[in-house]
């Protein structure tokens, strides 16, 4: 719209021929003269009437601006196909001064595209009819010119009846400048819309990039949230499997505790009897350091009575003579576990088999019967055993007449010294013993 200067377009009375541009527009073969007739001379001013001006009726320079400010081109070629019943030249440029040329006498295409501008424009027509006189036609001018609606206030205006020469060439040189910075705007607006074209496409890549994340995120997610609802349903069984296992043993407990009702009492009664016991053995040990800090007296007399069986039992303890161990089986009950690989040494180093029995902790207390039955001499660690192997041990023992030595402090010397063995035997090739809290 802006390519060509509207000097191409100014037409005189002497002119004998049309333009240039736009005698590149007609058909082949067919002059110019025989198509479309010279442009009328431009009019000269008239007195002012009620009248508004048609296209033709304005300046010869006045068409281009408005043919390419108050018209979009499609609508234009519409109007000219339908008008002149011919197809449009395919060039812009071409088609624009051919139009030009056309509307610039009364012909089809200036009448139609009259009307075309007269619908378009009916309501600043309407606002610009108000104006009585030229200057007050300038002020409206003034003050819609910068708005959106520039094209129809510049239509309204040039046609309005009181539109003189001097506010006709004003208007028209406001436009022309107009479009000078419309054109240049253009071209920045050009520049950035490649611009924002280049950076939507690098967008458009990280857009992409960033849904393949996300959508190997959500993939790994959804994979991850399948094993924890299975794990979850897996851990829901087992947690019901453990309820029902609870219930099952609170009501054998019930049962057990309807069947035995004095289980409280005898419980508080081994309570009693382990304390009596342990001081027993405080007064034994006693009365074995005052016996052996008596000169001439190294142990019990072998008749000596035993009025209680942990006595009788405990007596080999204090006996001078060492227990003989070879290629026999010592069966220890209890003790404490770091203790073990000790008392292990120090019987097998004696010339014995080791088997041990933790009294009940960890291992079964059913299989304390067939390990008692397997050993020959059993040594029951009083002071780490539970009760219901002490008088298991106790038992077998008495029925069966195995020898059983009870030691009281869960140590390897105190072993040694049951058993008559060397102290010094007993740290040989054994770690240092731990205490235990």
């Amino acid at each position: 719209m802006l390519r060509h200067p509207l000097d191409h377009h100014t037409s005189t009375a002497a002119e004998p021929a049309l333009p240039w541009a736009l005698s590149r527009t007609l058909p082949a073969g067919i002059p110019a003269t025989a198509t479309t007739p010279a442009p009328t001379p431009v009019p000269a001013p008239r007195a002012a009437s009620s009248r508004r001006r048609r296209l033709w009726e304005l300046e010869g320079h006045a068409h281009c601006p408005v043919v390419g400010v108050c018209l979009p081109l499609p609508a234009l070629r519409r109007l000219y196909e339908k008008a002149e019943h011919e197809a449009a030249p395919a060039d812009d440029y071409d088609f624009h001064c051919a139009a030009v040329a056309r509307c610039k006498q009364r012909s089809p295409l200036a009448e139609a595209v009259n009307k075309a501008l007269d619908r378009r424009f009916a309501l600043d027509i309407q606002r610009a009819a108000r104006c009585k006189t030229a200057e007050e036609l300038r002020a409206w001018w003034d003050d819609v010119r910068d708005g959106r609606g520039m094209p129809g206030a510049f239509w309204a205006t040039l046609t309005h009846p009181h539109c003189t020469v001097p506010l006709a060439s004003l208007v028209l040189g406001q436009v022309h400048m107009l479009q000078h910075q419309v054109g240049m705007v253009t071209r920045v607006e050009v520049e950035r819309f490649e611009a924002l074209i280049d950076e939507n496409a690098v967008l458009s890549r990280q857009l992409a990039s960033a849904q393949e994340r996300s959508t190997l995120a959500a993939r790994e997610a959804a994979t991850r949230i399948e094993e924890l609802q299975r794990t979850v349903v897996q851990l829901r069984g087992q947690l019901l499997a453990a309820e029902t296992a609870r219930e099952g043993l609170h009501a054998r407990l019930q049962e057990l505790e309807s069947a035995r009702p004095d289980l409280p009492q005898r419980t508080e009664l081994q309570r009693k009897v382990l304390e009596l016991r342990e001081q027993l053995h405080g007064l034994r040990r006693a009365r074995q350091r005052d016996d052996l800090a008596r000169p001439g007296c190294a142990a019990e007399p072998a008749t000596a009575p035993q009025s209680h069986p942990v006595a009788a039992a405990a007596a080999p303890c204090a006996a001078a003579g060492a227990v003989p161990l070879q290629e026999r089986s010592v069966l220890c009950v209890g003790g404490r576990t770091a203790s073990v690989p000790a008392y292990r040494a120090l019987i097998e180093r004696a010339g014995a088999r080791f088997l041990h029995h933790d009294g009940g902790e960890e291992d079964s207390t059913a299989r304390l019967d067939a390990t008692l039955a397997a050993a020959d001499l059993v040594i029951c660690q009083t002071g780490c055993v539970s009760h219901g192997a002490y008088w298991r041990v106790k038992d077998h023992c008495r029925r069966t007449g195995k020898r059983c030595v009870f030691v009281e402090t869960p140590s390897r010397h105190a072993l040694a010294r049951a058993l008559g063995i060397d102290a010094a035997a007993a740290t040989i090739d054994t770690e240092p013993e731990r205490s235990v809290p």
